[in-house]
């Protein structure tokens, strides 16, 4: 498959980690990682992600692995985050987003994007964040999107923090979006 993007740095927070193409061969532990993380989110009385629990994966992670949407972050060749960054709007983007959402519109939708528990509070998470809309470069692409529960106010101050701005609300969900002009 020929890349429609370039990643411009692989390393983040001082070269400490790295990101790269997530691996066929990594796809059991991206998903014990992405269901990690559901555990935790349950834990904390949240139904976000609970879909895997259950053994369904809205996000196509395996499928997205193959198109290469899905992107790891390691330490010492061991995953400790992982993000989806897919080129073409979902169903889900598309119910969330509306008219704004079509096939070649000039977004990258983010999804999944989670880091390792051991990993909490170390600045992983915004890092891996500010990496995808400044480290790597979609031919045709000029925004980021996402969307968060509405439920979860610590996760929306998180996106505004780095840099997204809110658009609104659709349903239960919070949606937001970042110019990037690194193309």
């Amino acid at each position: 498959m020929k890349s429609d993007f370039t990643i411009i740095n692989p390393d983040i927070i001082d070269g400490n980690y790295t990101v790269s193409v997530a691996k066929k061969e990594e796809a059991d532990e991206i998903m014990s990682l992405l269901i990690d993380t559901a555990k935790w989110l349950q834990s904390k009385g949240s139904d976000q992600w609970s879909g895997l629990l259950k053994g369904y994966d809205s996000h196509d992670t395996v499928g997205s692995i193959e198109k290469e949407e899905v992107f790891v972050c390691k330490h010492n060749n061991e995953i400790v985050g992982v993000v989806i960054l897919k080129r073409q709007p979902s169903e889900w983007d598309l119910e969330l987003w509306g008219s704004k959402a079509y096939a070649d519109d000039e977004a990258i939708y983010l999804h999944r994007l989670t880091i390792s528990r051991k990993r909490a509070n170390s600045g992983l998470g915004s890092a891996l964040l500010n990496w995808c809309d400044s480290a790597i470069s979609f031919r045709d692409k000029k925004v980021v999107r996402l969307d968060c529960i509405a439920s979860n106010p610590k996760l929306f101050a998180f996106y505004e923090s780095n840099g997204y701005e809110y658009m609104g609300q659709e349903g239960d969900f919070k949606l937001f979006e970042k110019n990037v002009f690194n193309n």
